[in-house]
């Protein structure tokens, strides 16, 4: 019991209060009276303090530095809340606040391992599956040639044009692989030049056209007559982020469905906007469809083909150039996908202007 708060400031207060009564009894005129109440007041008034500071500013944020370290061997992290360090008076305080904000800092070092290790469990279940259906076909095709296929013409070349279709979904799915591997690592390097960015998505628009009209499928672009759309980016990369974004529109629109591409030019930016009138994307998975091979429907993307990389390519094009890709979709009304690059001024004919005027 001594060794605890009281015990510690009951000891001191009567050290304290005989001190004084010491003190005062070498002064002839103190009556025994005053002694006795200055005993009293000195003891009382000393144990009161001191109980309070070893109580408050000692023991309590000694146990509370004591059940941190205890959780933390435990590795019972999920209770410990983060709480700034403050000007406090007692310096243990101060310590338990360093203690928490280390415990913090390794939780979130725990579950960030964490996630990256089911990222990588998921990462390699999904390029195996991915991997291995090209693989399997061309095998199956190639297999049974060898088997005596190879003698009947039709079969063979009929063979020959699955197993070489195969061959290019197993060639894009690596070709997509290591650029989105390049663009994480930042070996990939950007080419910065001025363009017409209604001119890039024209041609866009012209290339997929012919596949648009299989399903029946109607691309419209959407512009404001004479405005300025040019803009400083890497032109083959936006391409692609055109490209992939307006083929996802018409590949995931029902038939006869419509791909609205809207282009407005504001003051410093320009907004491209990518709109289908699909089947939509669930609000579950719209946070998820920009990670590696992630899909909505997996039979559904299956049947359409891709390497489902495409969307994971478009954010790390945009977050190249400073751009991010948003998404607002509503299931079963369509999907808008959209970006934003920054816009041009138009110089030369601001310079050709004052030339003109002095002639």
């Amino acid at each position: 019991m001594l060794t605890g708060s009281r015990g510690i400031s009951l000891i001191l207060a009567i050290a304290i209060a005989s001190l004084v009564m010491a003190f005062l009894s070498l002064i002839p005129s103190t009556s025994m009276t005053v002694l006795w109440g200055a005993l009293i007041l000195a003891f009382s008034i000393s144990y009161l303090l001191i109980n309070i500071t070893l109580e408050f500013l000692v023991y309590r944020e000694i146990g509370n530095i004591y059940n941190l370290l205890d959780k933390i061997q435990k590795k019972d992290l999920s209770e410990i809340q983060d709480k700034s360090i403050r000007s406090s008076l007692s310096p243990l305080r101060k310590i338990n606040s360093v203690i928490n904000s280390y415990a913090l800092a390794r939780q979130r070092e725990i579950e960030t391992l964490q996630k990256n290790a089911e990222f990588r469990r998921e990462f390699i279940a999904d390029i195996s599956h991915e991997l291995k259906t090209p693989i399997f076909a061309t095998q199956g095709y190639i297999h049974t040639l060898l088997d005596g296929a190879i003698d009947d013409k039709q079969v063979r070349m009929k063979f020959l044009k699955k197993a070489a279709k195969s061959l290019d979904s197993l060639d894009h799915l690596v070709q997509d692989l290591l650029t989105l591997n390049q663009m994480e690592s930042g070996v990939i390097k950007f080419t910065f030049t001025e363009f017409d960015l209604k001119e890039l998505i024209q041609e866009v628009i012209e290339e997929l056209e012919h596949k648009a009209s299989k399903r029946e499928v109607t691309i419209k672009l959407e512009v404001e007559p004479g405005k300025n759309y040019t803009t400083l980016a890497d032109r083959q990369k936006i391409y692609r982020v055109c490209q992939n974004l307006i083929f996802n529109a018409v590949k995931y629109n029902h038939n006869g469905g419509e791909v609205m591409v809207g282009i407005k030019a504001s003051k410093n930016q320009i907004q491209v906007d990518v709109k289908d009138n699909g089947l939509g994307i669930p609000p579950e998975d719209l946070k998820r469809i920009f990670e590696r091979f992630y899909r909505v429907e997996k039979s559904r993307s299956k049947e359409k083909g891709g390497t489902g990389l495409g969307l994971a390519i478009v954010k790390h094009i945009l977050e190249g150039h400073k751009s991010k890709i948003s998404v607002s979709s509503t299931v079963g009304k369509g999907s808008i996908f959209s970006f934003q690059l920054p816009l041009e001024k138009e110089k030369k004919v601001q310079e050709k202007e004052p030339t003109e005027a002095k002639a």
